[in-house]
């Protein structure tokens, strides 16, 4: 399975259907039936990110399965653990024979209590922390990571540290992941106004939850959350990090160029031609290790691959392929 395989009817390659769609109310409820149809078993974790910070994630099994190996997922930013798609690929890898943690980033999902401090992007010590918790926790002959944009962003940045982490991670899938910051940015501000109106939208409901929590530590005022998602960013940089500036905290989380030419773990990168946030140009421009491929289809928007008026997807099907390529139980 590979992208040349992705071929959707006509009526669903739009980009922006394929993007709205798949993180819509009737994909979650796809994701629901599908996870809850696998007969697997899930609970709760608190995992250690180093520092006094706290995580949360499930984990899920199918019990009386020997596990093919444990498969950790990364949502994307203001997604969760119970997002459509972690959710569905979850499923698939449960059929596969795959144990599956899901792990919230700080701030996302029900967790804006577990951490003083906001969630940006360049908090990777306690992910790559986290992720070696629940290697600890659940040991398993083979550990894969898989993510989606900017959880696809976080997978590719803890393969460059978990050798250094004692990490022993095996396989890497990511899917649509963002590369350059900025770039990203600048796309957003471009595109059709909704993607830019959904993620202000989320974001300023979790800065807001926040403030309700620690009220005494975030004590900004709505003007704050009106601002538009640059000069909010600009903000939240400025204030809640050590970064100091816009363009700083963007290159601190960049993947372009050579950056990822060291990466020592085999690595597979899905991406569509027509992603309305991630400029696909980003892709072509990467210098890449040879173990790192990336995988170009026509279609699919922003992390969408949807296949067919179910809302299946294919990009959950493709993880648990290359997970099933590399993870020997």
């Amino acid at each position: 399975m590979d992208a040349a395989d992705y071929r959707p009817p006509r009526w669903l390659r739009s980009a922006h259907m394929q993007s709205a769609l798949g993180s819509s109310p009737l994909r979650r409820r796809h994701g629901e039936r599908a996870l809850a149809g696998c007969g697997a078993q899930t609970t709760p974790h608190l995992v250690d990110g180093g520092g006094g910070v706290r995580l949360h994630g499930l984990h899920s099994h199918v019990p009386g399965t020997p596990s093919r190996g444990l498969v950790l997922l990364l949502h994307g930013w203001e997604g969760s653990v119970d997002s459509s798609y972690m959710r569905l690929t979850a499923a698939e890898l449960l059929r596969a024979g795959f144990e599956v943690f899901r792990l919230n980033f700080r701030d996302h999902g029900d967790t804006h209590h577990l951490n003083e401090g906001l969630f940006h992007s360049n908090r990777l010590d306690e992910v790559v922390h986290a992720a070696v918790d629940v290697a600890r926790r659940f040991p398993s002959r083979s550990m894969g990571v898989a993510g989606y944009s900017l959880g696809g962003n976080f997978a590719l940045r803890l393969g460059l540290r978990a050798r250094a982490a004692g990490l022993p991670l095996a396989r890497i899938a990511a899917v649509c992941p963002l590369i350059d910051p900025a770039r990203t940015m600048d796309a957003m501000e471009a595109a059709f106004p909704l993607y830019m109106w959904y993620f202000e939208k989320k974001w300023r409901g979790s800065l807001a939850r926040k403030r309700s929590i620690f009220p005494a530590l975030h004590d900004f005022d709505d003007t704050v959350l009106r601002l538009p998602m640059r000069p909010l960013t600009a903000w939240m940089v400025e204030r809640h990090t050590d970064y100091g500036s816009l363009e700083r905290y963007f290159d601190g989380y960049s993947i372009a160029g050579d950056r990822l030419a060291s990466l020592p773990v085999p690595t597979s990168i899905l991406m569509a031609a027509d992603d309305p946030v991630i400029p696909v140009s980003d892709f072509h421009a990467l210098q890449l290790a040879a173990e790192t491929h990336v995988e170009l289809a026509r279609w699919g928007g922003h992390c969408g691959f949807l296949l067919n008026a179910r809302l299946d997807g294919f990009a959950e099907r493709w993880i648990a392929a290359r997970m099933r390529d590399t993870l020997v139980g």
